[in-house]
């Protein structure tokens, strides 16, 4: 991570001629979001022609241009020697097998034990700082009860590489779950809008308007009667996707005690979601990666029972 002010300098030429400053900055800087950018410019970093901007500025030709990136700030996060199932890792990224129970970043009453206090630990520091100082490396993440595949990020190039391709959902995102009921069709595909509970904040729910479009693939593995395995592929990315979906559908994840049924069954801690298959094109090389976190042992057991 860097502990120094830089600062970067452009004149713009004809090709720059009305384009919106946030976006055009992104296609100089590689390394820095859009959203970081245009965090930059609301914090006064960008300055044209020596006066400070707003994000949706139209830039003309010969205008001068002053990027201030300030230095990212060392988390005050302690790295933990956790072990840590590892899936795939180059000097760009890695890829991890998530643990149920285990939280992806610090939050309040969580900030000791989480992903990124393992990964601190593992890469000895070398995480992309593009998300803040609670979430060094982290592009995306996984519920706490939720295991399997978590992509990090050792730089902050690959960051908005990986985080590009997340946003454009070329990310291949299979996960495998255990559903209550038996489902009608053996595939289907569940198209909606979600959005925030209207009463319960913590909460998301399909919504009719003011959400974000959300498309999850699902087909049936196996059926158990009174419960169903299936295989759910993410098309988009939103908040509790699967298991709102799949609630929505009347066949909320077993174990699901905020979208399903409130009553334990099979002992269970949380929702029976497994992030299986991960594919990515990699930041660097453009190689298509694909990894295969194995489910869990409580999720084997869980099938043999089943």
């Amino acid at each position: 991570m860097q502990n120094e002010l830089k600062e970067f300098n452009f004149i713009i030429n004809e090709e720059g001629e009305g384009e919106r400053i946030d976006k055009y900055l992104n296609l100089l800087m590689e390394s820095l979001s859009r959203s970081y950018l245009q965090n930059l410019l609301k914090d006064g970093c960008v300055t044209v022609n020596e006066k400070v901007i707003k994000p949706n500025y139209r830039l003309k030709s010969d205008d001068y241009v002053r990027l201030m990136v300030p230095p990212a700030v060392t988390p005050d996060i302690i790295p933990e020697s956790i072990p840590l199932s590892v899936l795939y890792e180059d000097d760009d990224v890695i890829v991890i097998d998530k643990p149920k129970g285990m939280v992806v970043h610090p939050a309040a009453g969580h900030y000791n034990g989480t992903l990124v206090n393992a990964l601190l630990y593992h890469c000895s520091g070398n995480l992309s700082g593009i998300n803040g100082i609670l979430r060094p490396g982290i592009v995306h993440r996984i519920d706490m009860n939720t295991t399997g595949s978590v992509i990090a990020c050792k730089n902050d190039l690959a960051h908005a590489k990986i985080a590009e391709q997340l946003k454009e959902h070329s990310i291949v995102r299979k996960y495998h779950a255990i559903v209550c009921g038996n489902l009608k069709d053996d595939e289907g595909t569940i198209h909606t809008l979600i959005g925030r509970h209207h009463t319960d904040r913590k909460k998301m729910a399909v919504v009719n308007t003011g959400g974000k479009d959300a498309i999850t693939h699902y087909r049936v593995l196996k059926r158990f009667g009174n419960y169903t395995y299936v295989e759910c592929r993410l098309e988009t990315g939103r908040t509790h996707q699967i298991r709102v979906h799949m609630s929505h559908i009347g066949h909320p994840l077993l174990g699901d005690e905020v979208y399903g049924h409130k009553e334990k069954h099979f002992d269970l801690q949380g929702q029976t979601l497994h992030a299986k298959i991960l594919g990515f094109r990699h930041p660097a090389t453009g190689e298509y990666i694909e990894t295969d976190a194995p489910l869990p042992e409580y999720f084997t057991k869980l099938l043999k029972t089943l």
